[in-house]
Formats: structure tokens, sequence, C-alpha cells
């Protein structure tokens, strides 16, 4: 039998792929990350379906739970939050899977910080403003970042600025990219995208920490930095649509 990693999305359980559907309306065991997900996303899960929420288990009981399920004879849907390549311990955990001979697959979903950019309305890459995006975070209470990967390293580019679980450490951040974004740079912070309780936070690198701590914010959050985030941004168009180019 198989493991499917499945990608389910920001949380909204209408922005899972057609296939992570028929999947988790096909698969008797489902493991989910209840942190982050929307509890709508189950409804999709056949009536029976035996559900194991995996935010208080570490991985040798999540990959306990999963041999079990492969001995039964079960195909399991394992539910990542946003996209299995993404901060999902993917890694880790088809390496245990692999050692106890249990096959595997993965199927992609919507990444957080995509859904962060459609509630904000906004482009990430703007012709001759900012064409690299860069999804990273930071250290905290965490696995340390290798030390090619200092944050200053990538604030040198100017890029999109996508930081996943950094929330806590928001006002030392904001402080840190002033020097190469400067102090008016456009700052958002999304919470929750997609789902019934998200919040949207807009300012600067100099007032969004202010915004995030009245808030409460301390999970579940993507900061977006860059001047592609600038409200009515004007910019050169794209060579792509430009009605000169050769077809």
């Amino acid at each position: 039998m198989t493991v499917h990693f499945i990608g389910a999305g920001p949380g909204a359980a209408d922005l899972l792929t057609v296939r992570a559907v028929d999947l988790l309306r096909a698969t008797p065991v489902c493991l989910y990350a209840g942190t982050y997900l929307d509890p709508e996303v189950l409804a999709h899960c056949a009536p029976g379906t035996e559900l194991i929420d995996t935010q208080h288990l570490d991985l040798d009981q999540i990959t306990a739970h999963l041999v079990r399920a492969h001995q039964d004879g079960k195909d399991v849907a394992r539910l990542c939050s946003g996209d299995p390549s993404l901060y999902s311990a993917l890694t880790e955990q088809t390496r245990r899977l692999d050692t106890h001979g249990v096959p595997w697959d993965v199927t992609p979903g919507v990444p957080a910080y995509a859904a962060a950019a459609a509630l904000l309305g906004t482009e990430l890459t703007v012709p001759e403003v900012v064409q690299s995006v860069v999804l990273t975070r930071t250290q905290a209470r965490s696995t340390a970042m290798p030390d090619t990967e200092a944050l200053a390293n990538f604030a040198h580019t100017g890029a999109t600025l996508v930081l996943h679980l950094a929330i806590t450490r928001i006002r030392p951040l904001a402080a840190e990219l002033v020097s190469d974004y400067g102090s008016d740079c456009p700052a958002a912070v999304v919470y929750r995208a997609s789902q019934p309780d998200q919040l949207i936070l807009r300012g600067t690198l100099t007032d969004i920490a202010d915004q995030v701590e009245a808030a409460g914010l301390r999970q579940a959050a993507i900061i977006l930095v860059g001047r592609a985030l600038t409200p009515a941004l004007t910019c050169t168009e794209s060579h792509l649509y430009d009605p000169g180019r050769a077809r």
C-alpha cells in the first residue's frame, strides 16, 4: 500500500487540487496537521476514515502510524500544510518510510505564500522592479540555518522576501532589513491565508512589527517584504506582451 503525502494548501477546503480530493475520498487513514488546517478540509475524507491529528506527535510516532497502516494493507493520506516541497519534513519522513520498505508518493498543493500574495492582490515579480522571490525562514527555536543563508545575504539582492516560521521575530528582522530595503519599504503579514479567521496586515518595515504585536500573532503567519508590494505600483510593461514583439 502507499503513503500519499498531499499538499493541503493554505487551509481552505476549496484550495486543494482535484487529485488531492480524490485521494482523500479513497484513503481509509488520514494523518493531518491540525495546527494549520481548517477542519473543513477533512470533510473531503470518506465517512469512517481514521483521522489522526499529528500536531502533538514527533516524527517517530507519526512514522509508527504510517507503518502500522501499511502493515494493515491500508493506503494513507499524509496531509501537509501548503505544499510538501516547503518546510514539511518530507525528507525526514520519507527516509523513515524507505527504511521500513513503505512506498510513498507526493501530490503538490497550493503554497501558503501564493495564497498570501493572492489575498494581497500582488504579483511578487514585477518587470524592472524585482524578478526574484526568496522563500526562507530564520532561526529561533528551530534547526540551525546554513551559514551561507543568512538573511542579510538574501536582502542584498533586493528580491521579494517571503519569510516563513518567523513571525515571533518580526521586530528584529524588520530592523535588519531596513539597511537594504529602506525604512519605507512595503511589508505585509498574512495570518492563516484563505481560512475563516485570516488576517491581513499591511505597512512598511517601520511599522509592521507594531501591527503584528498589537494583533498578537504568534504562528501560522507569513511575512512578505519588497518593492513589488507597493500599492498602485507603476512599472515597465512586460516584453512578453509588447505589441512590437515578434510572434
